[in-house]
């Protein structure tokens, strides 16, 4: 719940994937404001067991406004290792060194337009959603500049242009988020962020990998289940 009661709390809307990024933010976004949160299912390999994560994470943190929405141009798009069965999900990929076959093209995009316009209609003005740059894949659509020019688009294409969409991770390493969502509470026991696996996270793939690595450098244990037992200490 909001900590700040005294007066009305202001409305924020949280794109919440599941992952352990967004339930950081849902976190801080629950703690400062009356929170909203948005979760966007688009043909994704692990769709069912992301919304399952959506809906624990909402009812962990009191998050009783939510939005479930069906993207089906990003599968039907294709181009990634995400949405297209043909393309497989690498697992030994180099983290940063080029932009991987996860990368789904432009996604940011679609999920930011759906928040923006449900903020219109609540009221909000804020949009927590996240992107980190440092210890990521290297999608293009978590830089910073990106946030920077889809805010201009945000003020020019809404009708007060006082939405703005927030980053409060982006510039944290990974294993600073797991500390800030440990300070928090954050619900990680919940959070799901394997991009191949529904039963238990795979541990080898870019997701996992630097999963484990944040909590390994956090001095944390992960609370998840990982099928290869070796990748909690490799």
């Amino acid at each position: 719940m909001p900590t700040n009661l005294a007066t009305t709390p202001t409305r924020a809307v949280v794109l919440l994937s599941g992952g352990m990024d967004s339930c950081v933010c849902a976190a801080l976004a629950a703690r400062d404001h009356l929170p909203a949160a948005v979760h966007i299912s688009y043909g994704q390999l692990t769709e069912e067991r992301e919304r399952r994560s959506f809906e624990s994470i909402c009812d962990r943190l009191g998050i009783h406004d939510r939005l479930l929405v069906r993207n089906e141009a990003l599968r039907a798009i294709g181009g990634s290792a995400l949405t297209d069965s043909r393309i497989a999900v690498p697992e030994t990929h180099a983290i940063g060194a080029s932009i991987p076959a996860t990368y789904v093209p432009f996604r940011n995009a679609h999920f930011l337009a759906v928040a923006v316009s449900w903020a219109e209609v609540l009221g909000a003005d804020k949009i927590y959603i996240g992107a980190v740059e440092p210890d990521s894949s290297g999608y293009p659509d978590c830089r910073p500049e990106y946030y920077r020019a889809f805010n201009e688009v945000v003020r020019a294409g809404t009708k007060e242009g006082a939405i703005r969409v927030v980053t409060p991770l982006i510039a944290m390493r990974k294993a600073q988020i797991v500390r800030l969502g440990l300070e928090l509470n954050a619900p990680f026991d919940l959070t799901w962020s394997c991009y191949q696996r529904e039963d238990r996270a795979c541990g080898v793939c870019d997701s996992c990998v630097l999963r484990l690595r944040a909590f390994r450098e956090a001095g944390a244990e992960d609370p998840i289940p990982y099928a290869i037992a070796a990748a909690r200490s490799s």
